[in-house]
């Protein structure tokens, strides 16, 4: 197959290129726009193959996708790119609504004008692959879990604008044909996520003896995924799913923020002591983020009972190779800092 993966250099992205060039003979066109969370680097293992190819366009530049499709001759589309932090959405909103519809729309458009020109074998093995989030179903109470029947009912910018392009992806099929599927994830983590998220953002700052900020009491939920586990789950979902299926993809693993701050800070103490206490110390509760949703949780039974998927990784095991991954890669750390993001909080204009 040729495969067209947008996003390619951010952090799920990477991950699904890793994952599709290290594993199988298939071809990898990545089209990235390069924006402050892409990064090249995180390629750097598979960047010399065969059979990759890198494109820096912007998605909602009509003319560039439309030669991309034309040069590359793709079979699917594994589309990743978007901009992702809640926080950004709250202090910008308008780029997420560019990059994560108008950019989903024109991708689809582009998509379905190539592929009503394709021969009958490849029209009907054609694959259109939205990737989302579980954000786009707004909060859950103290029990039950989100099901890919669960309503929409996004909160924020960022998960508004992830809704829309759900939608646009669903009814690019109900009203043309083209053959699209979505997935929603839960929170990953892993290697080489930018530090502004929660996880890598904790790494870091204990390393530097800096405040662990907790938002609010530290009691929201999230399902945690582990970002190679999530890029194998991917490409089953590219490769197997019937065009208009959804699936959830979630970890099994729900945890408050502050467990997280907390085991964090419990392999930080058996891997790197500190010369005195432990990092735990540093955890600072702060205001919390304008309309923060409590807790996501995710029910992945679907996709392992139609596809076989289920991760690999518990939330020990994960979250100790993570730790172990940023602590032999600060120079990765240090670099991607660089001009960018120097960990200051974001996301108050609410």
């Amino acid at each position: 197959m040729k495969i067209i993966v947008t996003g390619g250099a951010g952090f799920i992205g990477s991950a699904v290129i890793r994952h599709i060039l290290s594993d199988t003979d298939h071809q990898v066109l990545n089209i990235d726009k390069l924006t402050y969370a892409g990064d090249l680097s995180t390629l750097e293992s598979v960047s010399r193959s065969p059979h990759y190819e890198f494109l820096q366009a912007d998605i909602c530049d009509v003319a560039a996708m439309q030669q991309a499709f034309a040069d590359f001759k793709p079979d699917a589309v594994m589309h990743l790119a978007a901009e992702s932090h809640v926080d950004r959405s709250i202090d910008g909103p308008m780029v997420f609504l560019q990059t994560n519809i108008m950019g989903t729309a024109t991708l689809l458009e582009v998509a379905r004008e190539y592929w009503l020109e394709l021969e009958a074998g490849r029209k009907e093995n054609f694959r259109f692959h939205h990737i989302s989030t579980d954000e786009v179903f707004g909060s859950l109470g103290e029990s039950g879990l989100f099901t890919e029947q669960t309503p929409y009912d996004p909160r924020s910018p960022y998960s508004a604008s992830k809704a829309g392009s759900d939608h646009l992806a669903r009814a690019w099929m109900n009203t043309y044909g083209l053959p699209t599927v979505v997935s929603n994830c839960s929170n990953n983590y892993g290697p080489y996520q930018f530090p502004e998220k929660l996880i890598p953002l904790m790494i870091l700052n204990a390393l530097d003896g800096q405040p662990l900020p907790v938002y609010g009491d530290g009691q929201q939920v999230r399902d945690w995924l582990y970002v190679e586990d999530h890029a194998r789950a991917l490409y089953r979902i590219l490769t197997e799913a019937k065009p208009g299926a959804t699936y959830n993809v979630g970890g099994h693993n729900e945890k408050t923020n502050l467990e997280v701050v907390q085991t964090l800070c419990a392999l930080l103490d058996e891997r790197r002591p500190r010369a005195q206490g432990s990092y735990a110390e540093l955890i600072t509760y702060v205001d919390d983020r304008p309309g923060h949703d409590r807790r996501y949780a995710i029910d992945a039974g679907k996709i392992a009972r139609d596809l076989g998927w289920k991760p690999q990784e518990t939330f020990d095991t994960g979250l100790a190779r993570t730790v172990d991954w940023y602590l032999e890669h600060q120079d990765w750390c240090s670099g991607i800092q660089q001009g960018k993001y120097q960990r200051q909080r974001l996301g108050l204009k609410g």
